[in-house]
């Protein structure tokens, strides 16, 4: 996706992107979950993003664009590490002991983190009252989502080493919102496929070193992992890095981050639903809330694209 330097992105590009990083980044809980049951947590990282951004490379020089230029690849570079790295990273090291449900808590305050950290727009999404009550009540609507695994599993937390790893996830939620706000503000090629590009590339390679020193090599035989790992894998690839983030990148540019970061809210419950469908899961009454206050947050947060704009009475 390119944008044209003053032209108004075409609202069906909009939607579809939208859709896609909702859904598409919904999805993926589902199918980490599936690739985690044959591949270790930092190999699948970096094979992940080393695959798609080899991939996404290929595009990009079939289109000609302009690749290896370092004016464009300093900030891809650096939002590569921030966004992918240490905000997949964190997730990935701290699920090997904290719940699910609690990292799904602490990843979704990321668009709290949108409106603290993104000090050009303080102003205007400060003086925002319905963009503020949104995000807080999207959040409640996230711990409502959650709150019943969340009691169950607060017995088998072990103190010092869980607060540990929530404060990190805490940390990695900050760096996603930072680096997303970075390659709203400071990336300079105008296409997503390029930033995309080194920003998986730098990931995969940044995962590396897990690989080597967490000893995930010499357990791994990839002529042992199953068929249904790899078409899970193929999955995340293709539609969670390729499609996804090239969909976010270019939202990041040409919509409000406020309204971008709204995804955070959303794929939680894409990913409770496709649960019940596919995994037979069960949702409870209180889930059922939790769902329509995060779905009605959505909607406040966007409250003032929907209002019309009061028009002036001509003075006779």
């Amino acid at each position: 996706m390119m944008q044209t330097p003053g032209k108004a992105p075409s609202s069906l590009l909009v939607v579809l992107a939208f859709a896609t990083v909702y859904i598409v980044w919904g999805s993926t809980y589902f199918f980490i979950q599936r690739a985690l049951a044959g591949m270790p947590p930092f190999f699948l990282g970096s094979f992940r993003f080393m695959v798609a951004g080899m991939i996404m490379m290929t595009w990009s020089l079939l289109q000609k664009e302009k690749l290896f230029d370092w004016a464009a690849m300093k900030p891809a570079i650096i939002t590569g590490l921030l966004l992918l790295f240490v905000g997949n990273g964190v997730v990935i090291w701290v699920e090997q002991f904290l719940p699910s449900a609690m990292v799904a808590i602490m990843v979704s305050s990321a668009p709290i983190w949108f409106v603290v950290l993104d000090k050009p727009k303080w102003s205007e999404n400060l003086n925002n009252k319905t963009s503020i009550f949104g995000l807080l009540i999207g959040f409640a609507g996230v711990i409502l989502l959650f709150s019943e695994k969340i009691m169950i599993s607060m017995s088998s937390l072990n103190s010092s080493r869980d607060l540990f790893a929530l404060g990190l996830v805490v940390l990695g939620s900050m760096s996603w919102a930072g680096g997303s706000l970075y390659s709203k503000y400071n990336a300079v090629s105008p296409s997503a496929t390029v930033n995309s590009t080194w920003q998986m590339l730098t990931a995969g390679i940044a995962f590396m070193p897990g690989v080597i020193f967490s000893g995930e090599l010499s357990s791994l035989d990839l002529g042992k992992i199953p068929a249904d790992v790899w078409l899970a894998t193929a999955y995340l690839v293709t539609f969670g890095s390729i499609a996804g983030l090239s969909a976010y990148v270019w939202l990041l540019k040409v919509q409000p981050a406020t309204k971008v970061s709204t995804y955070a809210y959303v794929n939680p419950v894409v990913a409770v639903m496709l649960g019940i469908f596919f995994a037979k899961e069960s949702i409870s009454r209180i889930q059922i809330i939790g769902l329509m206050i995060i779905l009605g947050s959505v909607l406040l947060i966007n409250l003032h694209k929907y209002r019309k704009p009061k028009t002036l009475t001509p003075v006779v």
